[in-house]
């Protein structure tokens, strides 16, 4: 059985989010602060976590910077905000998903299984291999673990999936489209520069192996192995 935490201090939205939930077969833990939901993700063991941003003692952005710092554990967020850096400053501090309130329950419960599921799919064990070297980078399916060069980087579900995606199409060009398709689903509403920052939070992280992922300027990215 899955576990969702949700993270929300409006009582009414967090009910009802977890009555969907629970319908739906999965186990809820509930926070109404960000301190709270900080110590129930140390006591229990977390799936998925939906993060309301505005929260009293601690808000949700600094709630998602702790916990990437130790898991990558895949986090909705929600917000009443509308402004555009606002959900780029999330996908920045490693969410991977972002609702806006007011929220249909339902697509609430869409984007978390959608999440959930590809997580599970890129771990089965009946892959051919248990990951995939190119020059270094290696993304190992079962852990959902990137190394370069032997040495573990820290990385988020959503770039977990892009950096998979862009090295089993090696030399192919991916557009931004494809990419919002692929991990995010097609009623996915944002723009591209959530693929934009989601990229560069990936080159950060492979350091001098970043040029790898080359972009394609107009249309989206190609992964290269170098020579």
């Amino acid at each position: 059985m899955k576990t969702i935490l949700i993270v929300d201090d409006e009582d009414i939205l967090r009910e009802i989010s977890k009555d969907y939930f629970l319908n739906e077969g999965y186990a809820v833990l509930e926070a109404a602060d960000g301190k709270a939901a900080l110590a129930l993700f140390q006591e229990h063991v977390v799936d998925l976590i939906v993060l309301d941003i505005m929260l009293p003692e601690l808000d949700g952005w600094s709630v998602c910077r702790r916990i990437r710092k130790q898991s990558d554990v895949p986090i909705i967020m929600l917000t009443a905000r509308v402004d555009e850096d606002d959900t780029l400053l999330g996908f920045e501090l490693g969410a991977d998903d972002y609702v806006t309130k007011p929220y249909s329950p339902p697509v609430l419960l869409a984007r978390a299984k959608r999440l959930l599921e590809s997580r599970s799919r890129t771990g089965k064990a009946t892959q051919p291999e248990d990951g995939l070297t190119i020059n270094g980078i290696r993304v190992h399916f079962p852990s959902r673990s990137v190394t370069v060069d032997g040495a573990q980087v820290p990385i988020t579900h959503t770039e977990f999936e892009i950096l998979t995606y862009l090295m089993q199409n090696q030399g192919i060009v991916i557009t931004r489209e494809q990419l919002i398709t692929k991990i995010w689903g097609y009623e996915y509403t944002g723009d591209d520069r959530t693929v934009n920052t989601h990229i560069r939070n990936i080159r950060t992280k492979l350091g001098d192996k970043a040029a790898m992922i080359a972009t394609v300027v107009r249309t989206g990215y190609k992964f290269e192995a170098q020579a």
